[in-house]
């Protein structure tokens, strides 16, 4: 089993930052791609920002220049640094994880959710 531990949401002025982390922990052979999504109200989950296990990252249109996607492998751990927030960032934060086993099948895994509220 693989636990996620989200953290890091809050409420802030618009300009604003945050950072989040999601910690992996548990059976964990090799993690492949890490990434954040966000659901508001009443809308379907999107990606955000994703990063592969070479670094490589893919960002959503809307937070291009503003957030920051980085992971520390060391620690199984994922960032995401978002800066100058606005209104139309509030949403319930959720990390994504995809991890290998040893015979190389992928599985996915959800942390459990974080709110950033962006007050204007």
């Amino acid at each position: 089993q693989v636990q996620l531990v989200e953290s890091g949401g809050g409420l802030v002025q618009a300009g604003g930052s945050l950072r989040l982390s999601c910690a992996a922990s548990g059976n964990i052979f090799k993690i492949n791609t890490m990434g954040w999504y966000r659901q508001a109200p009443g809308k379907q989950r999107e990606l955000v920002a994703a990063i592969t296990d070479s670094r490589s990252t893919n960002y959503a249109d809307s937070v291009k220049g503003r957030f920051t996607i980085s992971r520390d492998n060391a620690k199984n751990t994922v960032y995401l640094q978002m800066n100058n927030l606005k209104p139309d960032d509030t949403a319930v934060y959720y990390c994504n994880v995809r991890i290998r086993d040893s015979n190389w099948y992928e599985y996915a895994y959800w942390g459990q959710g974080t709110q950033v509220t962006v007050a204007s």
